[in-house]
């Protein structure tokens, strides 16, 4: 039967300590699952590989990852450990602290894992007193490395002593933990890839971030590929509906067994992208031997992911043991990982944990070194929250704006999310980018800086075209316009056919005796005006008035297609031809009863010079439409109207 398990709270803790510890032993004895699965393990009695079980709890379930506790093998352990929330500690009560140990507990602080549980284990062959010292050696470690836990418990996986009290202090700690976060952007770092018969592909691994349900299409980064998911179990049970800090096992449809590998990972679609450039939050390691430097190779490692790397610190030359800052990571072939992912950099040799952090942006590039504002706006990435990652960048940005998948690479939540978020931020959608509220609040106030230049400079204009405005900006139209179209909206300008300005602007005041002399030459000329270089000639001033009354729409300008020219005629001079053509041609209705141009031209006793463009223009505002050589008067009441506005 299948079934949802998200009502059930839960809790995802990292089983850490040094190798023959007995950790293994402890979850068996906690949980009666042996995580050592493969032969090798069984054989060795040393965990190779994470391995997990289940604890039934009182108000959910714990998903406990037995870490790989050898030194050879912390590679293994760092890819179950970047999945954890908490850690139970496990040392052994006579050896005490060892050298994992302490790694284990580095690696905890520096992804940021703050809680946890500590256990003593084969306590029945310790004395009271060495169990005492040891108790101190272990909360004084948990300590140094900022995790906060209770009482050490001291434990044996073969008499069953201290079980109970260990069961319960990991129920307490789920009951305490906050529920774990969704942000709609499903994340899973692929550890086993397998065929099982009846299910095709299957993947295993940590799903974190978002849920994951049966019919999704994923897609496996880095590569590209997609599948769908086909099937989903937990822990051996079949789910609908996989929800984030759930060990989960994914039957894949669509992709073989060798198109998938450990270290690729499952997401949805375009969510996330190759970069061979990482922006981090990174913190060295307090038990380096000596400071890292600039430019060091060393290895990534985040979820099931290893990759060669070097260090790039930005506003500095080193970086001292425990010390903190903003960096990049420059990776030799492209990686594809989450904002906020924690990982971990290493030495191959000698072997050591250099240092740890969470990934800022994971699509970076080169970044310039000692700038003030690269350093503040990773500082902001580093403190803030998705949306203050999505006001950062969209500041970066400016006016050019960010498309939404750009903007949930870098907040790492899902697209839908980050709708919202701008939606609340005030941001604004122009085509398929949007833009900060700051970036277009400042372009309102360049546009309406703009038009006002425009009429102080050109005061008899009617306004300016989009496209002469957008240049004037240096801004695409698309984004000029959706500009225009907001502050037409509040009222603080108007449009005027293709032409805009501000609302308070009226060109009317400011007409001139030029413009009055000018309409008074296309009023006389009637149907037969001057060319326009002859009524204008060289006078600015004229040039201007000559634009003032065509935008006014007192002269109107009609345009011979055929012989690529304009004429230029009063408004009266046309509504008069408009009524003579009606007079004329009644019956005008049909293409049979249409009139011929020569006709047209006849009955107005005008040339083809002026009758040509006169009838293209009627054509164009309806007046009048095109049948062959013949037109018809679409509307009789047309030629009865007030006077044309071209």
């Amino acid at each position: 039967m299948v079934r949802s398990v998200t009502a059930l709270k839960t809790l995802l803790v990292g089983v850490i300590g040094h190798v023959d510890h007995g950790k293994t032993a402890l979850v068996r004895a906690l949980t009666g699952v042996e995580t050592d699965r493969l032969k090798e393990e069984r054989t060795r009695g040393v965990s190779i590989v994470p391995g997990f079980a289940l604890l039934n709890a009182d108000p959910g379930e714990i998903d406990l990852v037995d870490l790989p506790g050898h030194e050879r093998f912390v590679r293994a352990m760092i890819s179950g450990a970047t999945g954890m929330r908490s850690v139970l500690l496990a040392v052994d009560a006579h050896e005490g602290i060892k050298p994992q140990t302490v790694e284990h507990l580095e690696i905890a602080r520096l992804i940021g894992v703050r809680r946890g549980v500590l256990a003593l284990t084969k306590a029945d062959l310790a004395t009271p007193e060495t169990l005492a010292a040891r108790a101190a050696e272990i909360a004084a470690a948990a300590l140094r490395a900022g995790i906060e836990a209770g009482p050490v418990i001291a434990t044996s996986a073969v008499t069953g002593a201290g079980l109970g009290e260990l069961s319960a202090a990991l129920s307490a700690l789920l009951a305490e933990t906050e529920p774990g976060r969704d942000d709609g952007f499903p994340y899973l770092p692929v550890d086993r890839v397998f065929s099982r018969p009846g299910f095709g592909t299957v993947v295993t691994g940590t799903l974190r971030r978002g849920p994951l349900a049966v019919g999704n299409t994923v897609e496996i980064a880095p590569g590209g590929r997609t599948a769908v998911v086909r099937g989903l179990q937990i822990h051996g049970r079949p789910v609908e509906r996989a929800e984030p800090g759930r060990r989960t096992a994914v039957a894949l449809r669509g992709i073989d067994l060798d198109e998938i590998a450990r270290g690729q990972a499952l997401s949805l679609p375009g969510l996330l992208a190759p970069s061979s450039w990482l922006d981090v939050a990174i913190t060295a390691a307090t038990n380096v031997p000596e400071a890292l430097a600039g430019g060091m190779r060393c290895r990534l490692l985040f979820g099931t992911t290893e990759a060669e790397a070097r260090l790039r610190l930005l506003d500095r030359d080193v970086l001292e043991p425990g010390a903190s800052t903003q960096a990049q990571v420059h990776l030799a072939e492209p990686v594809a990982v989450p904002a906020r992912e924690p990982f971990v950099l290493r030495l191959d040799s000698p072997s050591v944990t250099l240092a740890g952090g969470r990934i800022l942006d994971p699509a970076s590039r080169r970044l310039r070194r000692h700038d003030p504002r690269v350093m503040a706006d990773l500082a902001a990435l580093a403190a803030g929250s998705a949306a203050q990652a999505i006001t950062v960048r969209l500041g970066q940005l400016g006016a050019a704006g960010a498309p939404l998948i750009d903007l949930a690479r870098i907040s790492g939540v899902s697209p839908d999310r980050v709708r919202q978020i701008l939606s609340d931020g005030g941001a604004r959608g122009i085509g398929d980018r949007y833009v900060g509220a700051a970036a277009f609040e400042a372009l309102r106030a360049g546009t309406l800086a703009a038009l006002s230049h425009h009429h102080r400079d050109s005061p008899m204009d009617h306004g300016i075209a989009l496209e002469r405005l957008a240049r004037t900006l240096a801004l695409p139209e698309a984004v000029t316009g959706a500009v225009l179209r907001d502050l037409a909206a509040a009222g603080s300008v108007a449009q005027a056919g293709a032409l805009w300005r501000r609302a308070e602007f009226d060109p009317a005041r400011n007409e001139s005796e030029a413009a009055r002399r000018l309409e008074q030459i296309f009023r006389r000329a009637g149907l037969n005006p001057p060319d326009e270089a002859d009524a204008v000639g060289r006078d600015v001033r004229r040039r201007e008035a000559l634009t003032y009354l065509v935008g006014s729409g007192t002269v109107i300008r009609a345009v011979d297609r055929v012989q690529r020219r304009a004429v230029l005629f009063h408004r009266e001079a046309v509504a008069g031809a408009k009524t003579r053509l009606v007079e004329a041609f009644p019956e005008a209705k049909t293409p049979e009863a249409g009139f011929l141009a020569r006709e047209a031209g006849a009955t107005l006793g005008i040339s083809r010079k002026f009758s040509i463009p006169l009838l293209e223009h009627l054509d164009a505002t309806g007046f009048t439409r095109r049948a062959g050589d013949r037109r018809m008067i679409v509307s009789l009441e047309a030629g009865r109207a007030a006077p044309d506005q071209g």
